[in-house]
């Protein structure tokens, strides 16, 4: 169980952060790269392989039948996570604290520390807690992010330099690839999944090995074949929502994380273009492997289900899957559905923001806007 790093992502982004020509942006990068990563790299790498000596029962966990979430970002992947992460006892899943923290050891160690702590009356949690409110304070409109959160497993993957969390800082699309892994060369994409396998394998033991791994990651759309080679009795549930509102909304989130960059807008529009492209395939090739692999047990659910009746969505989610729902947990569903159907975004967005054509987009997914009557929205 040794840590996996990515050498040839690295190798790249040195190059492209080495060619930046805006210098505060390749100090930075550089900084980070060369300063940060390294070090953080090799404590993680000596606490993994010190997890398999420490904890002797690791070896021993299984992963049965875990459940991922997939599709295109923005149409509804989290709030299908989280409210099935409100099934308590039954799943288990990566707080984002966690997935900074890949190593059993270093998990087993600070909620330790967090328990003495909380004995000792907690000062060191309030200004943690203090610290994340600030930390992701300007998220709070688009995404409710925090440590405490459930987030996507794809940031277990961070400092392999695996991780598509990346190109919110280098944004270089088109150059660095975290996202086409179903067509990486075989060696390096089973070594990547092997990796994110032994990462959940530790994630299950902490938590409970009885617990059914529970995953959001519409990153790993991409990747949906390697995911069944790497877990052949997984389950996959794939929400899908009209791109009309997803693509715009998606470039519009990762266009804010960039602004530091200070980057001319024919650059950045040139990188948008290749995420609203990769959009299309994140909407189709999920679905068409499934279609393929008909004995893979899945879900697909309709955004506008989710909002309007989330407690049956679920329910029918669950009957897709083979789970059964207990009457504590639809009751649980009932409340959360109504805090869900009250929310309101505070993100707004347009296809003409982006010089998005509508016209365009229909035509690339003429067949899921007929599958599934997005039209009928937009009359």
């Amino acid at each position: 169980m040794l840590f996996h790093f990515d050498f040839k992502n690295y190798g790249i982004m040195l190059r492209l952060a080495w060619s930046e020509p805006t210098p505060q942006v390749r100090i930075h990068s550089l900084v980070i790269l060369l300063l940060w990563v390294p070090p953080v790299a090799v404590f993680h790498a000596v606490c993994f392989f010190f997890d398999g000596i420490f904890f002797p029962g690791l070896w021993q966990t299984k992963i049965e039948r875990p459940v991922f979430v997939v599709g295109q970002p923005r149409s509804g992947t989290t709030l299908t996570h989280r409210l099935m992460c409100k099934d308590e006892g039954r799943f288990s899943a990566f707080r984002l604290y966690e997935m900074y923290f890949p190593s059993l050891i270093q998990k087993w160690l600070i909620r330790r520390v967090a328990a003495l702590d909380r004995r000792l009356g907690g000062h060191l949690e309030r200004r943690v807690r203090a610290w994340d409110k600030r930390r992701y304070a300007s998220m709070r409109g688009i995404h409710e992010m925090s440590l405490w959160n459930m987030e996507e497993d794809d940031i277990v993957l961070y400092y392999s330099m695996a991780s598509g969390y990346w190109i919110a800082k280098m944004p270089y699309m088109g150059d660095l690839d975290f996202y086409y892994v179903d067509e990486w060369p075989e060696r390096r994409r089973r070594r990547v999944m092997r990796f994110y396998r032994d990462c959940l394998r530790r994630q299950l033991y902490l938590n409970g090995g009885d617990k059914t791994h529970l995953a959001k990651n519409p990153v790993f759309a991409g990747r949906i074949e390697a995911l069944l080679e790497t877990f052949p009795d997984a389950r996959i549930v794939v929400p899908v929502r009209n791109p009309y509102e997803t693509i715009p909304s998606l470039l519009k989130l990762m266009r804010s994380s960039w602004k530091r960059l200070r980057w001319e807008e024919e650059r950045q529009q040139r990188c948008l273009a290749v995420l609203a492209h990769q959009s299309f395939h994140t909407y189709k090739y999920p679905l068409e492997v499934l279609a393929r692999r008909p004995e893979v047990p899945h879900s697909v659910v309709d955004y506008r289900d989710l909002v309007a009746e989330p407690a049956a969505t679920i329910e029918r989610v669950y009957r897709d899957l083979g789970l059964e729902l207990t009457p504590r947990y639809r009751e649980t569903l009932l409340d959360e559905g109504k805090r869900a159907r009250e929310h309101k975004s505070g993100h707004r967005y347009s296809l003409e923001e982006f010089g998005l054509e509508a016209g365009a987009i229909r035509s690339e997914l003429s067949g899921l806007f007929e599958r599934f009557r997005w039209d009928e929205e937009n009359a």
